[in-house]
């Protein structure tokens, strides 16, 4: 049964609104020819259902999976070791059917749950207050700065050149419609976390909202971000702390006891696996005496008229519960199953699991680069790292990762392909090594890059 409730003189009355004469107006700004007409080439009238499998089937096995041979890629999202366990207790029909409170006084078990993911994300973070999640790493980002911006009523942001391009990217695109200004630098292949840092310093004046840092940073560098926060809040500004790959505060000291006001990333490395891209779940924490401009929904703990323990939705200030003018973000839902896939994997490891876990993270990312600082013409950036580092080739990088991905491995990220400008950057190679890497995979990594390198 089709459901069209617009006549065709609902149609007309509302292009007479807009001032348009029909449909087809509404499509003058696409080129002709990226238009399509008559059906898409190439493709059949009908198939049945199980011609359709085959061939999707086929198009499938074109694509070379995470988990067919040595893998490094990272850069913002990592291929960890997700238990089974995970998936079952979600796919359970309590969690899966509600994963998120629409009716949150009789949705207690997915409250409780998100009151738990957000006590792991607070004391994972550093921070006394965390919110029950975001749609992904760089969308928390471009709310925090939104945060700084209502607690601090100014209007800059100071974006360090360790921070993931794509987050950048998305800070732009919103910044358009906000009027913010953004001060955006490059990463430098030959400058260190600490260099970073002083520019970072020298650049925060009294027009400044917040600096946003990444660290570990976009090419791997780990930094000390105590300097800084004092920095900002010497000049009235936030310190906004950005984790794209939240297993290495396993080993880190978390941004929040080195002073930064607002804490957040991507949460996809623990209970989420890669999935294309997404869904992921982004994280979002804060000092308490800012949680009134935090943005997204918060559960909370109470007791009930009989004085049993209970959980409520205590703060959501967001567009379908307040006036929009009121609001302090218009997010529609919080990555509930996301969120309780982290909080299922980060309870089965604990804190010395996660501790454990980072700690041969870093190990097994160590041996990689040393055995990879013997490959000809390769070199490793100095300073320390996680389990992510950058490799300065002799020739652009994105050819080579090409020529290895054929000989079936997946050897990293091309800096030339998150920064197509070049400027320098065009020789770099990110490599990100895990719990799921074997000495076999980085033995294969460098005959790969040897080969694609002669």
């Amino acid at each position: 049964m089709r459901y069209l409730p617009l006549q065709p003189e609902d149609r007309q009355a509302m292009l007479g609104v807009i001032g348009a004469k029909s449909i087809d107006d509404l499509f003058v700004d696409v080129p002709g020819a990226a238009r399509l007409s008559g059906t898409v080439p190439g493709l059949p009238m009908h198939a049945t259902e199980l011609q359709v499998e085959r061939q999707l089937g086929r198009l499938a096995r074109m694509n070379q999976a995470a988990g067919d041979g040595p893998f490094f890629l990272g850069a913002g999202a990592y291929k960890h070791h997700v238990p089974a366990s995970v998936d079952h207790i979600i796919q359970r029909g309590e969690f899966l059917t509600s994963y998120t409170p629409y009716q949150p006084e009789i949705a207690q078990g997915t409250l409780q749950a998100l009151f738990e993911f957000q006590t792991q994300v607070a004391r994972l973070y550093g921070c006394e207050v965390a919110n029950a999640s975001m749609y992904d790493g760089s969308t928390a980002c471009w709310e925090a700065i939104v945060m700084a911006r209502r607690i601090t009523r100014r209007g800059k942001a100071i974006l360090s050149g360790g921070l993931h391009p794509h987050y950048v990217s998305v800070c732009e695109t919103m910044a358009k419609f906000t009027g913010d200004v953004l001060e955006t630098a490059l990463p430098k292949l030959d400058g260190t976390a600490e260099m970073e840092m002083a520019r970072l310093i020298a650049a925060v004046d009294t027009e400044t909202s917040c600096v946003v840092v990444q660290n570990p940073g976009i090419l791997g560098r780990v930094a000390d971000l105590s300097e800084l926060a004092e920095a900002c809040h010497a000049k009235g500004a936030l310190l906004i702390a950005v984790v794209t790959e939240p297993v290495s505060l396993g080993l880190i000291r978390s941004p929040g006891e080195m002073g930064a006001d607002i804490v957040v990333g991507e949460g996809q490395s623990i209970g989420v696996g890669l999935q294309f891209g997404g869904p992921y779940v982004g994280l979002f924490a804060c000092a308490e005496k800012h949680v009134r401009q935090m943005p997204g929904r918060l559960a909370g703990e109470t007791v009930d008229a009989d004085g049993k323990r209970g959980f409520v939705l205590t703060l959501s200030t967001r567009e379908q519960h307040i006036r929009r003018e009121k609001a302090t973000s218009n997010i529609c839902t919080n990555s509930g199953l996301c969120a309780l896939a982290f909080t299922v994997h980060m309870t089965l490891l604990g804190e010395k699991g996660l501790r454990d876990l980072a700690a041969l993270n870093h190990a097994l990312a160590v041996q990689a680069a040393d055995r990879l600082a013997r490959v000809p013409g390769v070199k490793v950036m100095d300073g320390a790292f996680f389990n992510e580092f950058t490799l300065t080739l002799p020739k652009p990088s994105r050819p080579v990762v090409r020529e290895m991905a054929r000989n079936g491995v997946l050897g990293g990220v091309s800096l030339g392909r998150l920064y197509p400008d070049g400027d320098g950057r065009e020789n770099g190679l990110l490599v990100a090594v895990t719990e799921t890497t074997t000495g076999e995979d980085v033995e294969a990594l460098c005959g790969a890059l040897e080969e694609a390198l002669a």
